[in-house]
Parts: C-alpha cells; sequence; structure tokens
C-alpha cells in the first residue's frame, strides 16, 4: 500500500517539476480519493470524475482532486472505511456492507420492504435522514449517501421462477441483511465484494448473486449469466446503501470558502441528482444482458408475495437485533419508510 506521505510526497515532486517547467498553477489543497471499482464503472466515470470536476471548477482551481480506483493505494474494499476514517485518503467511496456493524442504523435503507426499488428516492430519504443517522458516521464527514436500485437474482446456471426454485443455491450478499433474506428464502448467503462475482461465478464458488443491473456491464455479468430473476413492478430485494465520506480532519482544517464549494456539492444538495443517476446506471446493464440473450424473469404477484412475506421476516429480526442494542428499531423502520414515501412523493 501506498502510504499518504508518500502519495503526497509524490503529489508535491510533480508540481514542482511542472512549477519549474512555468506551467503550474498552484493548488490550496489536494484531495486524495480512494475507491473499489475500475475506472470503467459508472461510480467512477459517471459519478466520481464529474463530481470532482466540479468542486475542482467552483474552487477556481484551489482544489485538485486525485482519484485512485480499484483499490490502487493497497488494502481491500473492507478497509476503505479505515482509510478514510485514519487519512489514508481523504475521500473513498465504499459500501456501508463492507464493515458490518459500524453503521446499524443507516442498515434500515437496506431492508427489504423499506427499499422500494428506486434509488432516487432512498438515496434523498438516505441523505435527508442523515440528522437521525449521525451516530454511524461520527468518525467521518459524510459528503452524501447513495443507494442503488437494489438486488435481484443473477444466476449462471439454474431458472429461477418461484420462491422455490431458489432453494439450495449459494447466491452472494452485499451485506448481512442481505444475507439475511438469502437465508430465509432457502438460499445459502456467500459474503463477496462485488469484484469478486465474476471470479467466484465462473469457478462455481457461487451459483449467482444478489445485485444490481448496473454492475452487469463493467463486471461483464453478461458472459456468466443465463438467467436474471426480479420482483415485479420495479421492486428489489432491498438495496445497497453507498457513502461517499471524507476524514474528519482534513474537512475541518479547510478554509471557509473552499468548505463551502464542498457543502454545495454534498448531501441534500446533490441527493436527487445522485439518485436519479443511478437510476439511469440501469438500462445499460439490462441492454447488455439482452443482447448477450440471458432470460430475464419477473415473479409472479403470487411469489412475489412470497418473497415480501421473508422480506417482512429479515425487517423484524433487524427491529430485534438493534433494539437490543439500544437502539430504537421499529422507530427507525418507520422513519425510513415515511423517508423513502415523501422522497416518492406520497
Amino acid at each position: 500500500m501506498f502510504s499518504k506521505a508518500k502519495l503526497r510526497g509524490l503529489l508535491a515532486a510533480t508540481a514542482l517539476a511542472t512549477v519549474a517547467a512555468g506551467s503550474a498553477v498552484a493548488q490550496d489543497v489536494t484531495l486524495i480519493v480512494h475507491h473499489f471499482l475500475p475506472p470503467v464503472a459508472n461510480a467512477h466515470k459517471v459519478m466520481l470524475e464529474p463530481w470532482a470536476e466540479k468542486v475542482m471548477e467552483e474552487s477556481d482551481g484551489r482544489i485538485d482532486i486525485q482519484i485512485y480506483p480499484s483499490m490502487s493505494m493497497g488494502g481491500t474494499p473492507a478497509e476503505l472505511y479505515g482509510q478514510v476514517r485514519d487519512g489514508t485518503a481523504d475521500i473513498v467511496w465504499t459500501l456501508l456492507g463492507y464493515t458490518p456493524g459500524v453503521f446499524p442504523r443507516s442498515e434500515v435503507f437496506e431492508l427489504p420492504t423499506v427499499h422500494k426499488g428506486s434509488a432516487r428516492d432512498t438515496t434523498i430519504a438516505l441523505n435527508a435522514s442523515l440528522d437521525l443517522l449521525a451516530e454511524d458516521f461520527k468518525d467521518v464527514h459524510v459528503l452524501f449517501l447513495q443507494a442503488n436500485d437494489g438486488n435481484l437474482i443473477h444466476s449462471a446456471n439454474r431458472e429461477v421462477t418461484t420462491y422455490e426454485d431458489v432453494a439450495g443455491m449459494k447466491l452472494r450478499t452485499p451485506s448481512r441483511t442481505g444475507a439475511w433474506l438469502i437465508e430465509e428464502i432457502g438460499a445459502e448467503p456467500v459474503s463477496l465484494p462485488v469484484n469478486a462475482i465474476p471470479e467466484s461465478m465462473s469457478k462455481g464458488v457461487i451459483d449467482g448473486a444478489m445485485t444490481t443491473y448496473e454492475i452487469a456491464p463493467a463486471l461483464k455479468l453478461q458472459e456468466l449469466d443465463k438467467y436474471t430473476a426480479e420482483l415485479p413492478d420495479g421492486d428489489r430485494f432491498g438495496t445497497a446503501v453507498f457513502m461517499v465520506a471524507m476524514n474528519k480532519d482534513v474537512y475541518e482544517d479547510l478554509p471557509d470558502d473552499l468548505k463551502a464549494v464542498i457543502d454545495n456539492n454534498s448531501r441534500m444538495n446533490v441527493a436527487e441528482e445522485i439518485g436519479t443517476m443511478w437510476e439511469t446506471f440501469e438500462e445499460p446493464g439490462i441492454s447488455a444482458l439482452d443482447e448477450a440473450g440471458v432470460v430475464r424473469n419477473t415473479f409472479s404477484e403470487e411469489e412475489a408475495a412470497k418473497f415480501d412475506a421473508a422480506g417482512e421476516r429479515v425487517v423484524e429480526r433487524w427491529i430485534e437485533e438493534v433494539s437490543a442494542k439500544g437502539i430504537d428499531g421499529a422507530a427507525l423502520v418507520e422513519a425510513a419508510r415515511a423517508a423513502v414515501a415523501e422522497a416518492h412523493g406520497e
């Protein structure tokens, strides 16, 4: 792993060389962003790069942002939260589910029957609820939280058209609550970061994965899937919650005018744009699967009701667990559902 000091040194050396050439623009601050997906992924090229460009432009060049994709600074995806908390990276984009137990309140938005299949609605609800979730993020400065459209079943070999068809499958889960749902529907959860799905599917370590349509092109799932299965009316088997977070000290040390630039591109100021963006990411994934001849099935309303009942059991399990830790789980579920409904305009 590159140390932050080494990275700073490399960046400083580059800047000095440019100054010597007579073509440099002095930067007040350089921010290092680290994440786990390749640069071809939507999260990198459509979300993070334009976000960084906008921040740099609005700062009149006083903020420089360097993005390191594919864990190129070292470590594993599960270590990203620790990297931003401890200052190895200034900013990270990561999945909350990679560090189980660290964000107990925020998990509520991942739950099946709480998330209703809209990245836009849940992203708005997440950022509108940051005061409610604040204890989860006391050690970092959240720039924004976001969700994807949510999970469906990708299958390498088995066609799934009924609730009972899932029994016995080994399915990748993005989170521990996703694992609970997989258990409830009679399958076996396998915890893997998303970038490990292709190798695990190709080697038969897993039969399939709970993940989105969006990620299919980046992982080339169209070459591995034979079938997918999803709920009717755009509903999904819960979602994954991601965060773009900044080291607290780095944020607090910014001068007020640069802090204002960051704030202008954070939280509710970007929530609807980011959420809507993630909804548009689904179509290229669907197109890639269709072009590859992957069979996409939608469960009947009767079968969907069985999955919904399993989802409600997961919600009850979650409420019981977090309530034992002194968190009012029932109130959080009620508040999260209300926030999602409000974002939807209900």
